[in-house]
């Protein structure tokens, strides 16, 4: 039989690990369809809480899913093309020199700093869009501060935040980017949703071969379950 297109060996121990894992799916879906969403990151903080608690009834497999599911915004953001680059434009700038930007370092948004070099918001692609391009206005003619999102309205994520809240965040937001604040409350980095995508399938990946070494078992990590 299978269980997440893996095939396993008929025992008492991958048995018990596929009655579990049915469990948890059939909850799942009952949760999502509740929700009237489509995926796991739109449950909120909320409802994986919930889900988490159901695991307890599962020992295997809670201990098993929580090693899954382990990587930050931190983590997220050092993988990132933001993390090499300057995502930081001045807010007196032209519109026109940060699509330059956008195109020079094939990104999507920039953090926008104050004078005083002080977060002031942030401008994306889609404010070019909509604010300058639609409306036939010239991007040297615009300043960005014009057009930007502002600090007050920004939605930001934590280093330490795992990459589903990042996720769900953007989703219950309707945005693609997501600045990383450290400790300070400074902007440290920056996220895009292609950069979640990767590090949530690399999240995937690890649990199937996890999952494959749990049923043939090997490995002495699952002896500790």
């Amino acid at each position: 039989q299978l269980v997440f297109g893996i095939s396993l060996r008929q025992t008492p121990r991958t048995s018990q690990l596929r009655a579990a894992v049915c469990t948890q799916m059939l909850a799942l879906r009952r949760a999502l369809a509740q929700r009237g969403v489509a995926s796991l990151s739109q449950l909120g903080r909320a409802g994986r809480a919930a889900q988490e608690r159901s695991y307890a009834s599962a020992p295997m497999l809670s201990h098993f899913l929580q090693i899954g599911l382990s990587s930050t915004a931190s983590n997220a953001w050092e993988k990132s093309c933001y993390f090499k680059i300057d995502f930081k434009i001045d807010e007196d700038a032209s519109v026109y020199e940060a699509v330059q930007r956008f195109a020079a370092y094939n990104i999507g948004c920039l953090v926008v700093v104050s004078k005083e070099g002080k977060v002031a918001g942030i401008i994306s692609e889609r404010d070019y869009v909509t604010k300058v391009a639609l409306l036939g206005r010239k991007s040297v003619d615009v300043k960005v501060s014009e057009i930007c999102t502002s600090e007050a309205n920004m939605v930001v994520a934590n280093t330490s935040d795992s990459v589903q809240d990042c996720m769900g965040m953007m989703l219950a937001r309707d945005i693609r980017h997501l600045p990383v604040v450290g400790e300070d409350g400074d902007v440290v980095g920056m996220l895009s949703v292609k950069d979640l995508i990767k590090e949530l399938v690399k999240e995937k990946d690890e649990m199937i071969s996890k999952l494959t070494d749990f049923t043939m078992g090997r490995g002495a990590y699952f002896e500790h379950v």
